[in-house]
């Protein structure tokens, strides 16, 4: 955590110099309060920024995201604010720690893992998955153009049948 307080400091006026917003996800309240308080100076000195968002997942578990969504809404629930039948797919998917971010089209995994690892549990549903056996460490712009080629070849049917997308029977 230390690397990370580091690291935010050293990087913030690149992070200003293009554009860059830094966001964070996860359980934060868990942080050290020192790396907390240099991840919000940080994040809020590049709010405006708008050129690209860089995401850190810290403290962050798929788990955790869906049981935290789902305490908030059932607290909205108990105060009347929210009735049952109102929640729905996108609905829930606004109380996740995610809520401002699309959905993943790609997930590349390293290390030829054949698992997600507790990330993003409702958020993979129909994110496209590529598999290397390449460390993390050794991973470059050719592992990275092979998975693109990849994804390219792929049919993304969200869920549908080829024939279903075919026929736009949905």
């Amino acid at each position: 955590m230390i690397l990370l307080s580091k690291y935010l400091s050293s990087e913030l006026q690149e992070m200003l110099d293009n554009g860059i917003r830094l966001q964070a996800i996860g359980d934060l309240a868990r942080l050290p309060r020192e790396v907390a308080s240099v991840l919000n100076e940080t994040t809020k000195r590049t709010c405006q920024a708008n050129a690209m968002t860089l995401t850190l997942a810290l403290s962050y578990g798929g788990r955790d995201d869906i049981l935290q969504a789902m305490r908030r809404i059932m607290v909205s629930c108990r105060e009347g604010i929210l009735h049952p039948e109102e929640i729905n797919e996108d609905f829930f998917s606004k109380y996740l720690w995610t809520s401002n971010l699309p959905d993943p089209d790609l997930l590349i995994r390293t290390s030829g893992e054949m698992r997600i690892s507790n990330f993003f549990l409702w958020q993979l549903a129909y994110t496209e998955i590529y598999v290397t056996p390449t460390l993390w460490p050794d991973f470059h712009k050719e592992e990275l153009i092979q998975a693109l080629l990849s994804y390219q070849e792929r049919e993304r049917r969200f869920g549908l049948t080829s024939a279903q997308i075919k026929t736009g029977n949905r």
